[in-house]
């Protein structure tokens, strides 16, 4: 893939290539469950992240544990200092230190998480690939067309996307880097301290390739403890996210009938969307290496007790997409 390219399309629609991301990417990600708020009333809540199931529980002391649910594994979390939950879905995801850089945390450590109170949670299934969200999350080049009432607040003239490894630091204006906290986290998540309150989403990726379900959790203090103002505030991050949410429809649906192929990025206004599909693109042909060279091994495995009469052979894997020229 050239520097400027996007992904081709075959990303967003190829179910073989889905699966393969799955291993490449989902398995090895850590992702943001909330903030610690939103545990305060509910002690256990369920997630799920590429087909697999977790459980996050806690005994109101910030205590936390997390747990696949299919065979109750023991999976790692994190908690940071100021109050932002991650977790695994898979025990063989590298360490939380490994996976963000130490910038995060330097980064996490000048906000309070802990001092908006968890006021709403909500989901609906979604008809696109999570990257097509995702696309659309990591520039601001269609928001002065598609998000009016958020570019009356936040100009997209002085927009700008600082990439950082495994997340992204959107800032609205440069002038003002703490007027409004918008974060990504590679693959599928986000958080946005902005309006008056605070919410996030995930992009939780379906069984099919253009499938998600997307979540939303929302947080919001009136300043004495109150919700006052929290439905006005509501409508507002609602608006921007239910307009994305169309455009990803449409977008979707113009990928699987072969109207978009392959298209050229602004390094400078779209370096998020750069950023993110070629550290996806990395992981998932490292991956694809990775399984070719085992199936190669075993095969000659194979060949040899073949030789010897033993009668042994491997099929090359259905799932195995072919990556040439990407």
């Amino acid at each position: 893939m050239d520097a400027t390219k996007t992904l081709p399309a075959s990303w967003y629609c190829s179910q073989n290539l889905y699966q393969l991301e799955q291993r490449a990417v989902f398995y090895k990600a850590w992702y943001f469950v909330g903030a610690v708020p939103r545990f305060s009333v509910e002690r256990e809540v369920e997630y799920e992240f590429a087909g697999v199931a977790i459980t996050v529980r806690h005994d109101g002391e910030e205590n936390f544990n997390v747990t696949r649910k299919s065979d109750e594994k023991e999976l790692a979390h994190y908690l940071t200092p100021t109050g932002l939950l991650f977790a695994t879905i898979d025990p063989l995801a590298g360490a939380f230190e490994e996976w963000f850089p130490a910038s995060f945390l330097e980064l996490a450590s000048r906000y309070n998480f802990r001092r908006l109170p968890h006021r709403r949670s909500i989901k609906y299934p979604g008809r696109f690939n999570w990257k097509t969200m995702v696309d659309g999350y990591q520039e601001c080049l269609h928001c002065q067309y598609t998000h009016r009432t958020f570019s009356v607040k936040y100009p997209p003239t002085f927009y700008e996307v600082h990439n950082h490894d495994t997340y992204s630091r959107h800032i609205a204006d440069p002038n003002k880097p703490d007027d409004g906290l918008f974060l990504y986290f590679f693959p599928v998540c986000t958080l946005n301290l902005y309006g008056g309150g605070m919410s996030s989403f995930r992009v939780c990726p379906g069984e099919k390739v253009g499938e998600t379900r997307m979540e939303f959790d929302y947080y919001f203090d009136d300043g004495t403890g109150g919700t006052e103002g929290f439905e006005e505030y509501f409508k507002f991050v609602r608006k921007v996210a239910l307009e994305d949410f169309e455009l990803c429809e449409v977008a979707q649906e113009n990928l699987e009938r072969g109207v978009y192929s392959q298209g050229v990025l602004n390094q400078v206004k779209e370096s998020g969307v750069l950023h993110y599909q070629q550290l996806t693109k990395k992981m998932v042909m490292e991956k694809f290496k990775q399984e070719e060279a085992q199936k190669n091994a075993l095969s000659q495995g194979g060949s040899r007790h073949n030789a010897a009469g033993v009668g042994y052979s491997v099929a090359a894997p259905e799932e195995v997409p072919i990556l040439a020229g990407v």
